[in-house]
């Protein structure tokens, strides 16, 4: 098992650190002291949010330090490696974030009332550059095919595969060490033991497991 290795979850678009709690605690069980971080997903835009993130990971003085991020939660993660950190940053995992962009949110964004349900830090991803830095960390994304939910009710033209809110195309993240599909919804991933295993195996060897292992 892992010695003195912490994991900070971020949690994706609308929700609090407290729907990470259930992760957190499988997670635990294989030896990590795991944190959910809480932000204002809505409010506030990425590079606010991004600096936040940095401060409360700086905070915990852990090395190596983790990093688990679903949906917006891993874009955070991504935008605070792009900038400058003295962070001692093991491995990272994205579930189910739109790294390549978001159908979905384009589409919702079309309307003032889902520009405002977006929020700033989503608007402002799908807006600007891509963070230049990750190939310097070990990543691995985890997508999901399992077509259900709010998304695919309001988009029911998202692109095949998704999860029903993000296609599978729009996760894969340049220069990622693995990349694995899983037959989970985007909001089901962060109560799938199937995923809490995947992200596990990432943090323990750097890739996922697949075959006999998954």
């Amino acid at each position: 098992m892992p010695v003195n290795e912490h994991v900070v979850l971020v949690h994706g678009l609308w929700t609090h650190g407290m729907v990470m709690a259930w992760m957190a605690r499988r997670i635990e069980r294989n030896g990590y002291t795991v944190h959910c971080y809480s932000y204002p997903s809505v409010r506030l835009n990425l590079d606010e949010n991004a600096s936040r993130l940095a401060a409360f990971c700086q905070s915990l003085g852990a090395r190596p330090l983790h990093l688990v991020g679903h949906s917006l939660g891993g874009l955070l993660i991504a935008r605070m490696l792009d900038e400058a950190h003295q962070l001692d940053v093991g491995r990272v995992v994205f579930m189910g974030s739109p790294f390549a962009g978001s159908f979905a949110a384009r589409r919702f964004s079309r309307v003032s009332l889902g520009r405002a349900a977006v929020g700033a830090s989503i608007a402002e991803w799908l807006r600007g550059e891509r963070p230049r830095q990750l190939a310097r960390y070990e990543v691995g994304a985890i997508a999901g095919d399992l077509g259900v939910g709010l998304g695919v009710m309001v988009v029911p033209d998202l692109p095949r595969p998704h999860d029903g809110t993000v296609s599978v195309s729009e996760t894969e993240v340049p220069g990622a060490r693995d990349h694995i599909v899983l037959p989970v919804s985007h909001t089901g991933m962060v109560i799938s033991m199937r995923v809490v295993r995947q992200v596990c195996e990432f943090l323990r060897r750097g890739k996922f497991a697949r075959g006999a292992r998954a």
